[in-house]
C-alpha cells in the first residue's frame, strides 16, 4: 500500500464523527441565532467548553450524571440541533423494565451549523423607540 491509499478520504462525502471545540462553539452561536436568540462569541465558547467537558472523547454520555442546571444547557443543545437524545430499555434480573437516556453529540448537524453563512442587519434606530432606551434597567427586571 502507498500513502495515497492509508489516507482516508477527506473529500468522497464522508462524514467526520468527531468535533472541536471552535466548531462546537460556532454551531452554538449560529444554531442559537436562527432562533433569533444571541450568544457573544465568548459565550458560545464557553458553552462549547462545558459541554465538551461531559463528554472528552467520547461522542455519548448517560443522563443520570447531570445535574439539573446541566440538564436545562443541554435541553438547549437539543433544541438547536447540536445535541440529541437516545434512550436504552432492558430486562432486570427480576423482570422489570429499566430505561437508560442518553445525550449524543450530533456531529454532523454541528459541522453543517458551524458552516452557515450568517449575515449580520443593522436596524437604524427609530425615534418612535426611544423611549424604552430612556427606561432603566431595574424596572425591566421582574420580581
Amino acid at each position: 500500500m502507498n500513502e495515497n491509499e492509508m489516507r482516508p478520504e477527506r473529500d468522497a462525502g464522508v462524514r467526520r464523527n468527531y468535533t472541536n471545540i471552535g466548531e462546537l462553539s460556532m454551531a452554538i452561536s449560529k444554531g442559537l441565532s436562527l432562533q433569533n436568540r444571541s450568544m457573544s462569541q465568548e459565550e458560545a465558547f464557553e458553552a462549547a467548553e462545558h459541554l465538551i467537558n461531559f463528554f472528552g472523547y467520547n461522542d455519548r454520555v448517560i443522563d443520570n450524571m447531570l445535574e439539573p442546571e446541566d440538564r436545562d444547557a443541554f435541553y438547549t443543545m437539543e433544541d438547536i440541533g447540536v445535541l440529541q437524545t437516545e434512550r436504552e430499555e432492558t430486562t432486570l434480573y427480576d423482570g422489570r423494565e429499566w430505561r437508560i437516556h442518553y445525550w449524543i453529540l450530533n456531529v454532523s448537524r454541528i459541522i453543517d451549523l458551524s458552516k452557515i453563512k450568517t449575515v449580520e442587519t443593522r436596524v437604524e434606530k427609530n425615534e418612535a423607540f426611544q423611549i424604552y432606551e430612556d427606561i432603566p434597567d431595574e424596572y425591566w427586571k421582574m420580581n
